[in-house]
């Protein structure tokens, strides 16, 4: 799913590639970045600006993709086990039957990316339970000051404070869920759990490995881990900010893009 740019992330429609016609179809030219599976994807969806501006998507499959180039981006802390990189496209022809006939703005891609938002609120609180309920049995398994670290009222407090956000993240996204179903949504309501639920999350993850100690930085217990791509997931499909910004149109009526 190609849309992020070097130059265009929270801001998609500063995108520079251009897809130029020409005869039987078009020649696609521009970069992408962050990119999930682009390394290994024998299939592209890739979003670029046609002459006059108007953004199309292109279906662009590996072995007919002469002037495809897709290096994996190395160094990542987050997210190891996603083989995350780029694509860069010069001139890469696609006929004119793999053009997206439906779309013809930026509604097409926000579509999609309202449905990943929506799954990522449920898949952030799992990650989050994984770290409640690893910090509840470790607390019962320590002891400290000759009794469990879980009798410390600091402790259970952190533990309550677990339990709460996760129920409340979840409740949120299950009614989220069904007034989906049921066609009764605005897509800000999935900004406002996409944000919440990202956030608490990583508050959570993070008070995991606080009270895992110095145990908390190792891979045995894996709370960091979650910690760490948690951070990558608070980001991509829409920054916190972003979604405040988009939370804050919808209450005034004023654009702050």
């Amino acid at each position: 799913f190609g849309l992020t740019e070097p130059d265009a992330g929270s801001d998609p429609a500063g995108m520079k590639s251009v897809a130029k016609k020409v005869d039987g179809g078009f020649e696609l030219t521009g970069s992408k970045t962050w990119i999930t599976n682009s390394p290994i994807a024998d299939l592209f969806i890739i979003w670029a600006k046609d002459e006059q501006g108007v953004l199309r998507g292109f279906i662009l499959e590996r072995e007919d993709a002469k002037g495809l180039e897709t290096p994996y981006l190395d160094g990542k802390f987050a997210l190891r086990a996603s083989a995350t990189g780029m694509i860069f496209m010069d001139q890469v022809f696609v006929s004119d039957d793999r053009v997206l006939p439906e779309v013809q703005s930026f509604k097409g891609p926000f579509t999609c990316l309202n449905s990943a938002r929506y799954g990522i609120a449920w898949g952030v609180m799992g990650a989050a339970e994984f770290c409640w309920e690893k910090s509840l049995e470790y607390t019962l398994d320590r002891n400290q000051f000759n009794a469990p670290l879980a009798s410390k009222q600091l402790i259970q407090k952190k533990l309550a404070d677990m339990q709460t956000e996760i129920s409340l993240g979840m409740q949120a996204a299950l009614r989220v869920g069904r007034l989906i179903d049921e066609k009764n949504f605005v897509p800000e309501m999935i900004s406002l759990i996409k944000r919440n639920n990202c956030q608490k999350a990583l508050d959570i993850a993070r008070s995991a490995r606080d009270i895992h100690g110095g145990n908390g930085i190792s891979d045995e217990y894996h709370v960091v881990r979650h910690s760490m791509n948690l951070e990558a997931v608070n980001t991509y499909e829409g920054t916190s900010d972003i979604h405040a910004l988009i939370l804050g149109q919808k209450q005034t009526n004023i654009s702050s893009f």
